[in-house]
């Protein structure tokens, strides 16, 4: 007997859906970019519970007959090509004629369409691929697709859908890309009956300052290079507005919105050396190609492309990134655009010139302030130096200092030094005790910040302007969730005219460090990673302390060493930071005694 047999329509059609239809932000995807195909102006998007419910696409597209209306929930049924050469020059958005179908197959769906020489439309009715009505309908021109209670009939794939709010997230940022892509077209998003973007047409920047906000385009330059083989245009963030997560950044070949981590690594390296570890500027940036040139048809979702020249495209787009700003003076560099007459000429005495020396006091500490309170001090700026032939000695004397302690615990305070503004080094009756500065701060605040919210006694200090910080309209409706959150947290926040203003903050943290937590706290927020509320205090404090403890490359005086090595001591368990990675090590001096 043959093990090997044809798989009933149904379950085919409905595993061709799962590699269409991952979830509600798939569907959206597939409807707008058919809309877009049908020659669209004006596009409408109404989504009840993330999606999950209800999601429709109204059109003013060109519609279609009773016989298209039919034949476009056949599999493998497209307007958009013909013959396999047409594979290799597409400009159309859904040429696989699988999205329909694939819908179909896990949804009820209701289309409403009609061409515009036509007095009557037809309205189809299928639920889980089949088609239960057809009929007459009067409907404006164009086409209305309803999806409705998607995975009805997979029950497995509808339980790992997300929370509403993680799901209207994704649809939010499948509008915003063809949005983006299409800035000529009129669109408009409501969620649960509530009007979430109405978006009119207008030029490129006009778009991404109605979804982003208007001082997005304040903190943009243009990019655009033309070359024989590729047209890169766009816009690209200043340096000093890059984010310390990902979130608006945004390539599009051919006005399709692609992911790429190539291409991201050429921006990023156009950026080097002006931007701090791990973070992100914005960019929205598109490539005009011969479609010829490129291969779509690599995946599915059709989010995925291949180049014929990539190395080519990559040095281009790295170039382009790079001359953009250095010509609107967002790093230094020669600008070859200007008037010769203007650069400074040579001076005649040029050999004559001196370098300039620079004298440095190595005794200088700002922390030593009888009146300041040890670490609420914001941090200096870790500038990487090495240690001067002085430095090595104080440092040589400490140890010979450090060694000759009595281990009786004689005097009065245990010698310690500062290594690499890193380290901290001690002697113990155990050994050398080594301790990580940063996590042992971080171990210090986190205890006493659980100490004072239990207490709710956690200390604020006033600012004597308020900040106004700007985020994306999803963003500020995570934060007006969270008010209460932050404010057990010593942050005092209100939502006004769509931003948050910030009235106080704890009293340790300098308003840098607060914004840096706010915006993790956002990404935690907007993944819905569920948390009991010990789980979510425990996560907050402890990102709290992250962010506001000295930090590696920081120096500290001797009484500051000293401080901090006696509060972390002092901590029920010293050992261990709250995430469970150790605040110091000791090295016996029997393991040290056998290195010689």
């Amino acid at each position: 007997m043959s093990r090997i047999r044809l798989l009933p329509e149904t379950l085919a059609n409905q595993i061709a859906a799962g590699e269409v239809v991952q979830r509600p932000a798939s569907v959206v995807k597939e409807l707008l970019e058919n809309a877009i195909d049908a020659g669209a102006t004006d596009i409408k998007l109404i989504v009840k519970d993330g999606g999950k419910t209800l999601i429709q696409v109204v059109d003013n597209g060109i519609g279609m007959d009773e016989v298209d209306a039919r034949m476009s929930f056949e599999r493998h049924a497209t307007s958009k090509i013909s013959s396999s050469e047409d594979l290799f020059r597409i400009m159309t958005k859904g040429f696989r004629g699988e999205a329909l179908a694939s819908i179909a197959a896990v949804s009820h769906v209701e289309m409403r369409t009609r061409p515009e020489n036509a007095d009557l439309g037809t309205l189809l009715r299928l639920e889980g691929g089949k088609v239960v009505g057809q009929e007459p309908v009067a409907t404006p021109k164009g086409t209305s697709v309803a999806v409705k209670n998607l995975f009805f009939n997979v029950p497995a794939r509808r339980k790992f859908l997300k929370s509403a709010q993680v799901e209207m997230r994704h649809v939010t940022d499948e509008f915003q890309r063809v949005a983006l892509a299409h800035p000529e077209i009129a669109f408009t998003l409501i969620h649960n009956g509530n009007e979430v973007y109405r978006l009119p047409p207008a030029k490129p920047l006009q778009r991404i300052g109605h979804i982003f906000g208007r001082k997005m385009i304040d903190r943009l330059v243009p990019v655009n290079e033309q070359t024989d083989y590729v047209r890169i245009h766009g816009y690209t963030g200043k340096p000093e507005f890059a984010k310390q997560r990902r979130g608006e950044q945004f390539f599009f070949v051919n006005r399709r919105f692609v992911k790429s981590g190539y291409l991201h690594s050429a921006v990023m390296q156009a950026y080097e050396g002006l931007l701090p570890e791990k973070r992100y500027p914005p960019y929205f940036i598109f490539f005009d190609i011969d479609p010829g040139h490129i291969d779509i048809n690599i995946h599915p979702t059709k989010t995925e492309i291949k180049f014929d020249d990539e190395y080519t495209v990559y040095n281009l787009l790295r170039a382009s990134v790079r001359h953009a700003l250095g010509k609107f003076d967002q790093m230094p560099g020669i600008d070859f655009d200007l008037d010769p007459e203007l650069i400074p000429r040579k001076r005649q005495d040029a050999g004559k010139l001196h370098t300039p020396q620079v004298k440095v006091n190595p005794d200088f500490n700002p922390f030593r302030d009888e009146n300041a309170t040890p670490f609420l001090q914001e941090p200096k700026a870790q500038i990487p130096s090495h240690p001067s032939r002085e430095d090595k000695a104080d440092q040589w004397q400490a140890l010979q200092e450090l060694f000759s302690a009595e281990n009786d615990g004689a005097q009065q305070e245990t010698p310690s030094f500062q290594w690499q503004r890193k380290y901290i080094v001690t002697q113990t009756r155990e050994g050398l005790m080594i301790v990580h500065q940063h996590r042992a701060h971080k171990s210090m605040l986190f205890h006493r910040l659980q100490a004072q919210m239990q207490a709710g006694d956690l200390p604020m200090q006033q600012l004597m302007f308020p900040e106004v910080w700007e985020y994306l309209p999803e963003e500020i409706r995570l934060l007006e969730k969270n008010l209460d959150a932050l404010a057990r947290t010593g942050i005092d926040a209100s939502i006004e005219n769509g931003t948050l203003v910030v009235q106080a903050i704890p009293a340790h943290a300098t308003v840098a460090q607060i914004k840096e937590y706010v915006e993790e706290l956002l990404a935690h927020w907007a993944e819905d990673i569920p948390l009991e509320s010990g789980q979510l205090e425990k996560f907050m404090l402890l990102s709290l302390a992250e962010k506001t403890a000295i930090r590696s490359g920081q120096e500290l005086g001797a009484s500051e060493q000293q401080q901090l090595l006696a509060e972390l001591l002092a901590l029920p368990e010293p050992r261990f930071d709250p995430s469970g990675k150790p605040n110091f090590v000791i090295i016996p001096a029997e393991q040290i005694d056998r290195q010689f």
